[in-house]
């Protein structure tokens, strides 16, 4: 084995010791960050030390540049301890990936300071729009679900480009150009407006511009290879494939973070009426072998196509199209599975699972607001299933 990679087997491994070290202190701030919907700043300023929000920046601005199975792999140990802390760096992560796409000046000028955290919300029709004017854009509109907006520095919105005239700007592939847009956060109206079911800890709000200028420089065309200024493979991977290995990775946490909770409850709760403890039934202990093989196969699913993904783009540079409905297909498994999963341990727990003091109780909150979200949407299976029997997919793979 040569230095480099004995150091960079030592990397990852720091990278998961670094999250294993942060887990019992996302454990501890938990109900903190639950009560005040979002992540607790004494939680962020561990996470900026250990450098958790730069793992996917280039090394050229001092980022971590790391292979998305160790990223992923230190979400899910986070997740494990605290769902919304996790998500939210997932989405700050992916955010992060427009690094390459920007100058490097403005590349530093964004992520190079600690706290150099953006954050946006997904693309809507109609959400907003820029119009060209010279030296930039002039931007107006609304934006939702902002995770991790509330401990970022920076914010972003993908914004359909208008002409001076009011025409829509058209690119080579017929489709109207979408520029990403990035501003000081102190300069966009945030509307705290984020009273929602599980995943409160993630202060995903919505925000406004109004005919605010945007300088050139501060906006990039996201996921286009013909303005990317890194070589590097992992940025063959787009935000969009990025976003689905994150929240795969952040629900199989949340899983079994509810999993180990009920082994832990199973050892000494008996149930009313009941002789023995939870874990001598028989049928609990059939429900807790099925969900060990739900999590296990549906995270060596996952986890199988982003190493086969990785090769690829250390090997050639780039990844074929072949990969990406597996991609969508095993990441929108691995967040049904993991839903699955806790509904099961909540339900086998009873009614002590009820109760905010529980640690199923969030938990099974937090897994089925994960999946409302777009990466576990019913509909990619329907998707991925035109594409695998030669039909046109009717749906976009990544967004």
């Amino acid at each position: 084995m040569d230095g480099s990679s004995v150091t960079d087997a030592a990397l990852k491994q720091d990278y998961l010791e670094r999250a294993r070290a942060l887990a019992p202190l996302l454990r501890e701030a938990g109900d903190e960050i639950e009560k005040n919907r979002q992540t607790s700043e004494h939680v962020v300023e561990a996470m900026v030390e250990r450098g958790i929000f730069k793992m996917l920046l280039p090394k050229s601005i001092g980022g971590g540049e790391l292979d998305p199975l160790t990223y992923t792999a230190v979400l899910e140990i986070l997740a494990a301890a605290d769902g919304s802390t996790a998500w939210s760096l997932g989405q700050n992560s992916g955010c992060s990936m427009i690094a390459p796409y920007l100058s490097p000046g403005m590349a530093v000028e964004v992520f190079g300071g600690p706290r150099g955290i953006l954050a946006w919300g997904p693309e809507l029709p109609g959400a907003g729009k820029c119009s060209a004017v010279d030296g930039g854009y002039r931007v107006t509109g609304r934006w939702g679900f902002a995770t991790g907006s509330r401990h970022a520095s920076w914010l972003g919105a993908h914004c359909p480009v208008f002409e001076g005239d009011g025409s829509p700007r058209m690119g080579k592939n017929g489709r109207q150009v979408v520029r990403t847009i990035i501003v000081p956060k102190i300069e966009a109206k945030i509307i705290d407006n984020w009273q929602v079911l599980g995943l409160r800890g993630t202060g995903s709000d919505s925000y406004e511009l109004t005919d605010h200028f945007v300088p050139e420089a501060r906006t990039a065309l996201r996921d286009d290879p013909e303005t990317r200024h890194e070589a590097g493979p992992l940025y063959q991977f787009t935000s969009g494939m990025i976003y689905a290995m994150s929240f795969s990775h952040v629900s199989m946490g949340i899983a079994r973070g509810a999993y180990d909770a009920f082994i832990e409850l199973a050892r000494d709760k008996v149930p009313r009426g009941a002789k023995g403890t939870l874990r001598t039934n028989n049928v609990i202990q059939s429900q807790v072998a099925q969900c060990e093989a739900k999590l296990k196969s549906a995270r060596a699913y996952l986890r199988g196509v982003v190493a086969e993904m990785w090769q690829e783009a250390q090997a050639k540079g780039s990844i074929g199209g072949d990969h990406h409905p597996q991609l969508r297909l095993a990441a929108t498994w691995a967040i049904h599975q993991a839903r699955d999963v806790v509904a099961t341990v909540y339900h086998a727990a009873g009614a002590t699972a009820i109760f905010e003091s529980n640690p199923l109780e969030r938990r099974m909150r937090d897994i089925h607001a994960g999946t409302q979200q777009g990466q576990g949407r019913p509909i990619h299976f329907e998707t991925v299933g035109q594409m695998l029997m030669g039909l046109p997919p009717e749906g976009r793979m990544f967004r």
